[in-house]
């Protein structure tokens, strides 16, 4: 049997999307139903995290099973089509080590510790900067690029508590 270049990777990958997945399901079924509000079981918050859920662990089940039949448990064989130099492999694992650290610091840290709004806006504004930013920029790239970011930021910080405050019911830490 040919084994497919990166199907263990694949198989890992799948795995921990079947218990994201299935863990957003449960969260979501633990949200207010508003039953005392009257509201239509349709429209109740965890309806949309829940389909979400259901949708990503599915997904996550199908790579897995893909990985499983491409080879996934049997000898690994290097990718002929990578050509990515030992510096962009440690830049690629830099940046997913960048964005890990900072969804931990939001989820954990900052949300349910200071006001929602604060807690995105301050999210989005180090997420932007901390993957746009480059040391060769010329001052006025680095500039433009600030006024984007806090443009971003500001307008995540209004839209983003409105949205779910006012249009899902979702009362917000």
């Amino acid at each position: 049997m040919q084994t497919r270049p990166l199907a263990r990777a694949d198989l890992i990958t799948g795995i921990v999307l079947v218990v994201f997945g299935l863990a957003a399901l449960a969260e979501s079924y633990g949200m207010p139903r508003l039953e005392e509000r009257n509201i239509n079981p349709w429209t109740i918050p965890g309806l949309v995290p829940g389909l979400l859920g259901i949708v990503i662990a599915l997904l996550g089940l199908v790579l897995a099973l893909r990985s499983a039949f491409a080879g996934a448990f049997g000898p690994q064989v290097p990718d002929p089509d990578d050509t990515a130099t030992p510096q962009e492999r440690r830049a690629a694992r830099w940046q997913l080590a960048t964005c890990a650290l900072l969804c931990f610091v939001y989820a954990v840290v900052l949300v349910g510790h200071v006001p929602f709004w604060l807690a995105t806006g301050a999210f989005v504004f180090v997420f932007i900067v901390a993957f746009e930013w480059r040391r060769d920029d010329e001052a006025k790239a680095r500039l433009i690029k600030l006024a984007y970011a806090v443009a971003i930021a500001v307008g995540s910080a209004a839209l983003i508590p409105y949205v779910f405050e006012n249009l899902f019911l979702v009362r917000l830490p």
